[in-house]
């Protein structure tokens, strides 16, 4: 199975880009999405951007993402 999760780009450096995941910065790879811009959502898989989305679609992810943690730890 696999995840990809959304994920905000902050700076763009050439084929690179930090993202910030949960107040996480991380370096990743927009070499195969050369249309993501600086604030824009991406999906983010294995260390690579593999699509572009639009920010509403990111915050429902999150959101929904988020709430699968806070059913998990309910049911410990």
């Amino acid at each position: 199975m696999c995840l990809a999760v959304p994920v905000r780009i902050t700076s763009i450096e050439g084929d690179q880009a930090e993202v910030d995941i949960g107040g996480v910065g991380r370096t990743v790879s927009i070499a195969l999405t050369p249309e993501a811009r600086l604030g824009d959502y991406v999906l983010l898989h294995t260390g690579y951007a593999i699509n572009v989305l639009n920010e509403d679609e990111a915050e429902e992810t999150l959101n929904l993402l988020e709430r699968m943690v806070e059913a998990d730890e309910l049911s410990r």
